[in-house]
């Protein structure tokens, strides 16, 4: 698979995640936002949230930043694979 089919793949699997049947799971949101993170920014270049009581901004924080060292064709590619697997009801 060379670089342009994975990228079309990629934007087309979150064209799908926008219009599952049913919402995913907040784990699984989680999951989707750091893999697409990794996948279009890389390692994760931001500061942890300062307010200890943003809950969702902490849990996006860990989430993005435990893919630390993941290459972004491998982000892209678990990506497509679990947007597949929510559009097969799995």
């Amino acid at each position: 698979m060379n670089d342009m089919d994975i990228k079309t793949q990629f934007e087309q699997a979150v064209a799908d995640s926008k219009n599952l049947s049913q919402k995913p799971s907040n784990d699984v949101l989680l999951q989707l936002y750091s893999l697409y993170k990794q996948a279009t920014e890389g390692d994760i270049n931001t500061e942890p949230p300062s307010n200890m009581f943003d809950f969702v901004g902490k849990a996006k924080y860990d989430a993005w930043a435990s893919l630390k060292g993941k290459s972004g064709e491998a982000a892209m590619t678990e990506y497509i694979n679990l947007v597949q697997s929510l559009k097969a009801g799995a």
